[in-house]
């Protein structure tokens, strides 16, 4: 089986680290070897914009950089959509559905993206990272700092919404607040990717639809015969 590359065009570190330890061994049993692209929007400075992303405009210059680079491969991002640029196409809107909201704005920057290459897919996490370790809070017990109580305020939090993905991403009430909130010592990159690791793709996506649509469209194209 021919090995094809994906490289996955990310917000900050944790993303990095997510898709090193997560999603590569995942997609390398598909015969698909998957790079880490870590975003540096903010140039020279490494000033960030609230949420890790300075402007769309810049996000946009490095993936059309990143898509002409890798022309014959595929590309595909990891952004939250939590404080993403309001310079972005799509994203003032007033679409109430989370899910119907995330595709508008991904339809948009692609319509955007497309009229340069075709060897991208965009994709945002809902509302953030932190949201998709809801999909299985007991993962946070060998967390420092973590403790049945912990345990049982997240498990109350995640009751509270239909899915991880409905976690409310104000600047009260985002996820990772929330878990910061409950373990003061939580580290996002360092907790937060083992317990991402914990979880597994797997249950991620069984709990999370957003996410379980980006895997799928990761896996489709893995199965792709492109020898004819």
């Amino acid at each position: 089986m021919k090995t094809k590359r994906l490289y996955v065009y990310c917000e900050g570190q944790t993303e990095e680290a997510f898709v090193n330890r997560v999603l590569y061994p995942y997609l390398q049993s598909m015969g698909v070897d998957t790079t880490p692209l870590l975003c540096d929007p903010g140039g020279t400075s490494r000033r960030k914009y609230k949420g890790g992303v300075s402007s769309y405009g810049k996000i946009k210059k490095e993936l059309i950089k990143h898509c002409g680079d890798h022309r014959n491969e595929m590309i595909t991002t990891m952004f939250d959509l939590y404080a993403f640029p309001p310079d972005t196409p799509g994203i003032d809107n007033n679409i109430s559905d989370i899910y119907e909201k995330a595709e508008h704005i991904e339809k948009a920057i692609m319509d955007d993206i497309d009229n340069w290459y075709d060897n991208m897919f965009f994709n945002l996490v809902l509302h953030e990272f932190e949201g998709l370790l809801f999909s299985d809070v007991s993962a946070f017990e060998d967390v420092d700092g973590a403790d049945s109580e912990t345990i049982a305020d997240l498990r109350d939090i995640r009751a509270s919404v239909k899915t991880p993905e409905h976690i409310n991403g104000s600047t009260a009430t985002a996820p990772s607040k929330r878990i910061e909130g409950a373990i003061p010592g939580y580290s996002k990159v360092v907790d937060g990717v083992d317990v991402a690791e914990e979880i597994g793709i797997d249950k991620i996506s069984s709990e999370c639809k957003h996410f379980e649509r980006w895997i799928a469209k990761i896996t489709d194209w893995a199965k792709r015969d492109f020898s004819t």
